[in-house]
């Protein structure tokens, strides 16, 4: 009884991860795949398939335009192929392009102009920060925010902000000249900026101060034990009812915050990279699917509106990762055609060729590298 009852604890907790994983991952990529398909459409692009996932299908159907509809076995992705694509990565196929008649080129993706190419496959990126603005817009709207006053309630003995000055009962209203509305804010501000100098303007009894600290870069354990690194003051927030409070948002304001927040994940994520390459950063801190899989689950013990902002938040880095120009992502296919813009025509076959095999390597050694930091993080918890 004893073995039968872990394996139904091991599996309860297996699903309590795969479907809040598979929720928010088949949204994000069903609507970067659907920004593709729907430009493509309005070039007259013939689409082929339109496939959440890879492998063997699942299930599919057919519409009326002959594009093959399918969910496949392997839930980490999708694609849209077109008319005369070798591949899912829009690889040309030079030996069906060699025979196609004169309407047949009109309906494949290769004889496209240039400007309506570069559209079709900008379109899947834009698509996922649309998305993330709209998914953070509704969840403004429906489920609203907790908003803390950034009001400091305690002060750690020889913190960053015990030496800058800081006092309980200071409430921050400026950071570097930029008005903070909450304590969330602040953090984030903070968060980001460890070892940098900031400057605070508190409201200390009604008298405006003017203090500077640096956030010391630290260690911090959520509730779940995952470990991120992030600046830290050494201050706590206030607990007061007064200090908290719930606030929904109209549509116009919320579309607004939606912007801003899609707009903080695409800075803080260059901040992070900027960081990894002056090394104030670690590599440590990039997780793949499995990790991403452990987030979701432990996101969704929070509610719906907290993995609708996972999503919203997972769309934006994908719309990101997939702008990188290295070829066999979106982002490499728009490098060839800046080259093919300048030069008046398209590198060489084999010239992209290369460019492929080399993309797809990198993309291999990322997959492979963020999967071992996942196996690592999972391991030491």
């Amino acid at each position: 009884m004893d073995v039968l009852s872990g394996l139904g604890s091991w599996g309860h907790s297996l699903l309590s991860y795969v479907i809040p994983f598979l929720f928010v991952l088949t949204i994000v990529v069903f609507f970067h795949e659907l920004g593709h398909f729907w430009v493509a459409r309005r070039a007259g692009v013939r689409v082929l398939t339109f496939s959440l996932g890879f492998g063997p299908e699942l299930f599919g159907f057919n519409d009326k335009h002959g594009t093959r509809w399918r969910l496949a076995a392997v839930p980490l992705g999708g694609y849209v192929k077109f008319f005369g694509d070798e591949d899912a990565a829009s690889t040309p196929d030079p030996a069906k392009l060699a025979h196609m008649t004169e309407a047949e080129r009109r309906q494949s993706f290769f004889y496209q102009p240039l400007r309506w190419r570069a559209a079709i496959v900008a379109a899947g990126p834009i698509a996922n920060f649309i998305l993330a603005i709209v998914i953070f817009s509704l969840v403004f709207m429906v489920f609203g925010r907790q908003v803390s006053t950034p009001r400091v309630d305690q002060v750690a003995a020889g913190s960053a902000a015990e030496q800058g000055g800081f006092k309980p009962g200071d409430l921050v209203t400026q950071i570097n000249g930029a008005a903070v509305e909450s304590f969330a804010d602040m953090q984030r501000i903070v968060g980001a900026h460890a070892g940098s100098k900031l400057t605070f303007t508190v409201d200390r009894g009604g008298v405006p101060v003017d203090l500077s600290a640096t956030p010391e870069l630290r260690e911090v354990k959520d509730a779940f034990g995952n470990v991120h690194k992030m600046g830290m003051l050494g201050i706590s927030r206030s607990l007061a009812a007064a200090d908290v409070v719930t606030r929904r948002y109209g549509p116009v304001e919320a579309v607004t915050m939606g912007a801003q927040e899609t707009w903080f994940v695409v800075a803080r994520t260059f901040d992070y990279l900027g960081g990894l390459i002056a090394g104030r950063e670690s590599a440590d801190q990039l997780g793949g699917p499995i990790r991403i899989a452990q987030v979701s689950g432990q996101v969704a013990t929070f509610g719906f509106g907290a993995l609708l902002s996972l999503a919203a938040v997972l769309s934006v880095s994908i719309g990101l990762l997939n702008l990188f120009p290295i070829p066999l992502l979106d982002g490499g296919h728009l490098l060839f055609y800046a080259v093919e813009a300048v030069r008046g025509h398209p590198l060489s076959a084999r010239t992209q060729d290369i460019g492929f095999r080399i993309g797809l390597a990198i993309v291999l050694m990322l997959m492979v590298f963020a999967t071992w930091n996942d196996v690592v993080h999972i391991a030491t918890m």
